[in-house]
């Protein structure tokens, strides 16, 4: 009997994997990258054409040895490692140093599957291929780049601002954004506008219609505005002009990809991206299921692609035939168009199994597996079902030549409503309308008007931030969920509810990259450098150049850097609030939650207190001065000195707030 070793990445693999092969097949695992640039050095010969360094990983070194003996034994010997750049790149590794036995030359062979299903394991086997060197010079692309940016940049950081700070390709681009985002916030100025309603009766059910203008819409931008319309209407009826009924389709979602799905489960599910990776991580390698053992459930879950197979095509529209009948199957397959993006190599995030539904699965899931794997598993059956339909009514009625409008809509046919909705399609509600006809008059019983003010733009969420850099080219789906996390770990940014407020220390951070690397966190500039290192995955272009027309420009801009740039002192600043321990001024701190009092005469003296400043305006409950304060996340708020005796709070400072005796930025004692 033969024996074949068929080496994966990750131990529940193993599991999965083993059930669909009889013993002549003996299963292994890298538990990830064996071989890698080492730590402690840059790892990448600069004045040698950029040949990067690699070594044994440190804790890995027995386990290649495992492989290597294994090795030995196999008549054949299958590389299976994960299907992407990673994935090709440990395939390598591992088949280098296998091959230094030399008679293992004629014995290795790569394989790949998308779906860790009996079938597509066996078809693997039957269609080995050759490691695609393409790939993984696409891989060592990223990594060398990455490394170049990282091992040149962080030191810099430590050296003038704090150690254990980090610079990197992705991260500083997407630092800057959140960045950008807080100072529109905090430069954005409110404007003033109203809104006008008209509110009467048809029967015993009131209506409420909203001003439009006349001919073009008219801005009510102030109170005087609607004041003067109010007076030209007078005492007028409203007669309803025009009576338009339409029909609304709203199209079934595209199956999932990494960064929708990232999406999805952070705007339904409130997960963080690296706990919804983590996750779909192990619904496809494989979970324990009652009745079928491990299971691989999901498809591989890193992917730029809505493609799906012909074979799960023809198997989704069999089960929406019998569950909900022909007329919910989708007629026109609907695909997205990815322009000037490569990664197209896989299917879409998919349910590996259909018969396995998210109700037979629960008891074997935990919570948050069971969560994530039925928002896949809809998701992918509603892509294939027919449009939502929404019957339209639009109904236009004037005074005085001002035209009021009221629109309503009627959930007419629910298509894949039956089966998914986001969180835009729960919002949306019947507006049932009453027969109105063309001629009809109706006195206002009742004018509403009302204030408002425009909003700053929203902070980033981990789901927009992800849909940003995706927009814009920045990265790839597998690195939106570390870039964010490393965010959060440096403390960059803070994260409240759902929201990402940058910190001061993140504010340090970016100011020094954008004046002194602006090409680092240029979006445009990183975009174009994501199409080059794609490019590579094709063999258009030699990675070794994208290299070395980059380094030259970053080497000069570091060293420069190290000359010019002066150390961003975060030195303790003397206040005039005195230690009730030992009679020394007291000096600000900076902790993981912002700023605080200290004693200067540490270690002797351990006191410490609140760091709280005035706002520079009084409480409009109370009178009291009111003081500028952090939340635990970092985000600034603004509160009565007084509480808890008086509860005022708010997030924004008044625009016409009152000024009191103590100016901003003044410590309270």
């Amino acid at each position: 009997m033969s024996n074949n070793l068929i080496i994966v990445e990750s131990p529940a693999k193993v599991k999965t994997i083993s059930k669909f092969l009889g013993k002549s097949y003996t299963i292994d695992a890298t538990m990830g990258h064996l071989i890698d640039m080492p730590k402690s050095s840059l790892g990448v010969d600069v004045e040698n054409d950029y040949e990067p360094k690699y070594i044994t990983i440190r804790g890995k070194g027995d386990l290649l040895s495992k492989l290597k003996k294994e090795a030995k034994k196999a008549d054949k010997i299958y590389l299976a490692t994960d299907p992407d750049r990673e994935g090709e790149a440990i395939s390598w590794h591992l088949q280098k140093e296998l091959l230094k036995d030399a008679n293992n030359e004629d014995k290795i062979s790569r394989i790949s599957f998308n779906e860790i299903t009996k079938n597509a394991v066996k078809n693997a086997l039957k269609n080995p291929r050759e490691i695609d060197m393409d790939l993984v010079n696409a891989q060592q692309a990223r990594r060398v780049m990455d490394r170049l940016v990282g091992y040149t940049i962080s030191p810099l950081l430590w050296q003038k601002i704090k150690k254990g700070l980090s610079a990197g390709r992705v991260q500083s681009v997407a630092l800057k954004m959140i960045c950008d985002r807080e100072a529109e916030i905090a430069a954005f100025v409110p404007e003033e506008y109203w809104s006008l309603d008209a509110v009467f009766s048809v029967g015993k059910k009131e209506i409420s219609a909203s001003f439009y203008g006349k001919d073009k819409r008219i801005p009510l931008d102030k109170e005087e505005t609607v004041a003067s319309i109010l007076k030209e209407i007078g005492k007028t009826k409203l007669t309803v002009v025009e009576k338009k009924q339409g029909e609304r389709r709203k199209k079934a979602p595209l199956p999932f990809t990494t960064s929708t799905l990232q999406q999805e489960a952070a705007k339904l599910l409130s997960f963080p991206t690296q706990k919804t990776m983590r996750i779909a991580q192990s619904l496809y390698e494989g979970v324990q299921i009652k009745g079928r053992g491990v299971v691989g459930l999901i498809t591989y879950l890193r992917t730029d692609s809505t493609r799906i197979s012909d074979e799960a095509h023809r198997a989704v529209l069999e089960k929406i035939r019998a569950e909900y009948g022909e007329e919910y199957c989708q007629k026109k397959q609907a695909e997205e168009k990815k322009e000037g993006k490569i990664q197209d190599a896989h299917e879409a995030i998919r349910p590996s199994y259909l018969e396995i539904t998210p109700f037979e699965a629960k008891d074997s899931l935990g919570k948050d597996e069971y969560k994530l794997y039925q928002l896949i598993y809809k998701r992918f059956v509603a892509s294939r079902m027919e449009s939502a339909v929404y019957e339209t009514e639009t109904i236009k009625l004037s005074a005085k030549d001002y035209i009021f409008t009221i629109n309503g809509s009627r959930l007419r046919f629910e298509g894949f409503l039956a089966v998914y909705m986001s969180e835009e399609d729960k919002n949306e509600k019947n507006i049932a309308l009453p027969p109105l006809k063309e001629g009809d008059s109706f006195a206002v019983k009742e004018w509403l008007k009302e204030q408002h003010f425009t909003q700053p733009p929203a902070h980033y969420t981990e789901a927009s931030l992800v849909k940003a850099l995706e927009e814009g080219g920045i990265g790839r789906p597998s690195t939106y969920a570390p870039t964010i996390g490393t965010l959060l770990l440096r403390r960059y940014v803070g994260k409240e509810k759902k929201n990402l407020f940058v910190t001061e220390l993140g504010n340090a951070v970016n100011e020094m990259m954008s004046q002194n690397f602006p090409g680092i966190v240029d979006k445009e500039f990183t975009a174009n450098l994501e199409s080059l290192l794609d490019s590579v995955s094709v063999g258009e272009t030699a990675w070794k150049t994208i290299v070395e027309n980059f380094y030259p420009d970053l080497s000069s801009a570091v060293e420069k850097a190290k000359e010019e740039v002066e150390k961003v002192s975060i030195k303790d600043e003397e206040t005039d609030v005195v230690c009730d321990k030992c009679g020394r001024k007291m000096v600000l701190k900076y902790g993981p939650h912002g700023k605080f009092l200290a004693c200067p005469g540490f270690p002797d003296c351990k006191n410490t207190k609140p760091y709280v400043e005035y706002a520079g305006f009084l409480c409009p409950t109370c009178g009291a001065e009111c003081v500028k304060k952090r939340s635990k996340k970092g985000r600034i708020f603004y509160s009565c000195s007084r509480y808890p005796d008086c509860d005022y709070m708010t997030w924004q400072k008044p625009k016409d707030a009152k000024s009191g005796e103590k100016k901003e930025g003044e410590i309270m004692a």
